[in-house]
């Protein structure tokens, strides 16, 4: 093998190599941001490319995912003097990978002030309740700001969202004070409006107690009072029989009279001390004493 035929193998071999390293393979949610003698040529997406050696290079390797950048917490002053601490999170995704390259340098660092300033302007204009229960608004007016800013670094921020809060100590004690004591009012509320309930139920049951008792009472009387009704009913009924009875036997005259003795004997039960006794009824009664005369003779 001669001199000329080993260097012409080392060349291609060369080539081959230089070839191979100028293949690039852009992976799923990447971007490579190509430039070429310096100045911008062209953004690589999902696939397979070939640079121009030597002339071309990767500038920069984007991910185009959705990332998350958690800031540490930032003091702020509300409206009414009270200095916070509270840490954002910021969600926000590359949509321009040219513009992220050359936009702005260290974005992170920008993104991270312009979050810190921004708090500090919307915290300014509230006060210490309003900042503890609006945070879903000051998330909103923050990520609408750092988007609007952001947009010529090729960056959307998607969402804004305040981590932790935390006030001085004092103020944190005074709102635990104040949480008791809201629970412990809830709580006297509660526990009045039970016995007002149950005081009222006891009421309510005495009430229909008594109503009972006094329907039972009154069922009681009807049922007495049809009782004597009936018994009066039965008696008189017997009466009104026993005469048709008396009026269909046709009676003499001795026979009336002698019952009428027997009533008044009933009549004067062994109690009275003197029965007056129509003459009719003395004459019969002379009547029998001479029968009774009579026979004994």
């Amino acid at each position: 093998m001669t001199g000329g035929t080993i260097v012409l193998i080392a060349l291609i071999v060369i080539l081959i190599v230089i070839l191979i390293r100028n293949i690039r393979i852009v992976p799923q949610a990447r971007a490579f941001v190509i430039e070429r003698l310096g100045a911008y040529r062209t953004t690589w997406d999902v696939g397979l490319h070939l640079k121009v050696p030597f002339i071309e290079r990767v500038s920069k390797m984007v991910s185009l995912k959705e990332q998350v950048a958690d800031f540490p917490p930032q003091p702020v002053i509300t409206k009414d003097n009270v200095t916070m601490q509270i840490d954002t999170v910021v969600y926000f995704q590359i949509t321009d990978p040219k513009l992220y390259t050359y936009g702005i340098e260290q974005p992170m660092i920008a993104i991270e002030n312009l979050a810190a300033t921004t708090l500090r302007n919307i915290i300014g204009d509230l006060e210490l309740d309003q900042c503890l229960t609006s945070r879903d608004i000051i998330n909103t007016k923050m990520r609408a700001i750092l988007d609007e800013a952001t947009d010529p670094w090729g960056i959307k921020v998607n969402r804004v969202e305040l981590k932790n809060i935390l006030p001085p100590k004092e103020i944190q004690n005074a709102m635990e004070k104040q949480m008791k004591a809201e629970r412990e009012r809830r709580e006297a509320i509660l526990r009045a409006e039970g016995e007002k309930r149950a005081a009222i139920l006891e009421a309510e049951g005495e009430k229909e107690s008594a109503i009972l008792r006094a329907d039972a009472k009154k069922q009681q009387q009807i049922l007495e009072a049809e009782g004597e009704a009936e018994a009066i009913l039965k008696v008189q009924t017997a009466t009104a029989e026993g005469i048709k009875l008396i009026n269909e036997a046709a009676p003499t005259d001795a026979v009336i009279r002698i019952k009428a003795l027997e009533a008044f004997s009933a009549a004067a039960n062994g109690q009275a001390t003197k029965i007056i006794i129509p003459s009719e009824i003395q004459g019969l009664a002379g009547l029998a004493e001479g029968v009774i005369e009579a026979t004994k003779k």
